[in-house]
């Protein structure tokens, strides 16, 4: 009986810290910007990646919807941005935004392309901290001129904007 009890003590003298330690870990949302140069709504061989676009990670009450966490970020010289949270947001909607592209010709966020949803929570069995976001994107301002031949390869052709 005091066998049990000892091992039990082990035990508990090992998982608890793990358990409190891996309860701090952060969490690394990653992600990648592109500018649509196309226009059609979604990356392409032709799109190209921001340096210097801005990402915010917001996440907002499930019932309330009211703003609860919220850190902004910066994408790197190859369109991708790496920001760390700190807590675990077991109840909250957490989105990746955009929020400004540094481009004078394309900032204007691609519809249905300027957020992505994230799961920030450690109690969905997910065991790594980092987590990633599809990209998001910016639309050119006009589309570049041949677009409308590569995009013959997509079949696409008639829906450039």
């Amino acid at each position: 009986m005091a066998a049990m009890a000892r091992l039990l003590v082990l035990f508990a003298m090992v998982l608890v810290p793990v358990l409190v330690n891996g309860q701090k870990t952060p969490f690394t949302v990653r992600g990648r910007v592109y500018c649509d140069t196309c226009r059609c709504g979604f990356e392409t061989s032709a799109s190209t990646y921001i340096h210097g676009a801005k990402v915010r990670i917001e996440c907002k009450d499930r019932d309330t919807l009211q703003l609860k966490y919220s850190k902004e970020g910066e994408t790197d010289s190859t369109g991708t941005y790496n920001i760390q949270v700190e807590e675990d947001h077991l109840d909250q909607i957490c989105y990746a935004k955009l929020v400004s592209s540094p481009m004078a010709s394309c900032k204007t966020p691609g519809p249905g392309r300027d957020h992505s949803q994230v799961i920030l929570t450690r109690s969905n069995g997910a065991v790594s901290n980092l987590h990633y976001a599809n990209a998001l994107g910016f639309l050119r301002n006009q589309a570049l001129s041949g677009c409308a031949q590569f995009l013959k390869q997509y079949q696409l052709q008639d829906d450039v904007i």
